[in-house]
């Protein structure tokens, strides 16, 4: 049983096809799917896709390339959409990108960490070369009060304890897989196993042997062979673990 914790199934290449594609994630033994939001436009298809899946679950947020577009009137849509998420994202920072300027990716994060400490919902984080910055904002809006997930981690194993000391997960993706893997298979054996979750990003970040293609649902089942032999456990037990981690932060039935 496994919980894939980060998963764009609202994505033109997946959207097609979930009439089989989440079967076959299902009897892969994905148990569950969260959908980020990464633009308002998307949000309502999210809400469509949870309201027809149930084990499809979402999150509504204005991912850092389109922080430029946070209007007031989207913040307030986001805000009304609030209580039927499951969390809030994904958000974050991106400092690879050369616009919107970081200041503007600040402001939204704030905002959207508000709107999270309002509802009481966890928040999906996306950060690259940003760390300093976001856990200093972190610290500043509580994250600890609500918590969240450190999507698709990247950095080091002492920046993933100083996010967990903030009181959030931290979430590992096919990356862990590859030949090259340092930071992420140093992540996957070093953290606390209670704040560990598993994702796909799909239809993006496949992991070995299906790179070159798009990731699909069901090859979570890959990444989380790699971690359990990581770690040294069972897949079983990770998936066990994993899942009731994510249904902990979820507040998932």
């Amino acid at each position: 049983m496994l919980f894939d914790s980060h998963c764009h199934l609202d994505d033109p290449r997946l959207l097609p096809h979930l009439g089989r594609l989440i079967p076959e994630a299902e009897a892969a033994g994905i148990a569950g799917f969260l959908v980020p939001g990464v633009a308002h436009e998307g949000w309502q298809g999210i809400k469509e896709l949870a309201d027809t899946f149930p084990h499809v679950f979402p999150s509504f947020g204005v991912h850092p390339m389109h922080a430029n577009l946070l209007t007031p009137s989207v913040l307030s849509e986001l805000r009304r959409m609030a209580p039927f998420a499951t969390a809030i994202g994904e958000i974050g920072l991106d400092y690879v990108l050369e616009v919107p300027s970081r200041e503007v990716q600040r402001e939204a994060l704030r905002a959207q960490l508000a709107i999270a400490a309002e509802a009481g919902l966890p928040v999906l984080i996306h950060c690259r070369k940003a760390f300093g910055d976001l856990l200093e904002i972190l610290q500043e809006a509580g994250a600890a009060t609500f918590g969240g997930v450190m999507h698709a981690f990247s950095g080091s194993v002492e920046t993933a304890n100083a996010c967990i000391a903030l009181g959030l997960h931290i979430s590992v993706a096919g990356s862990v897989t590859y030949d090259n893997a340092r930071r992420p298979i140093a992540v996957a054996a070093g953290i606390p196993l209670e704040r560990l979750l598993l994702e796909t990003d799909a239809p993006d970040m496949p992991p070995e042997p299906y790179r070159g293609g798009a990731n699909l649902p069901a090859y979570l089942l890959a990444t989380a062979r790699r971690v359990a032999e990581i770690r040294g456990i069972s897949l079983d037990e990770l998936g066990q673990r994993t899942t009731d981690n994510a249904r902990r932060l979820f507040k998932l039935d």
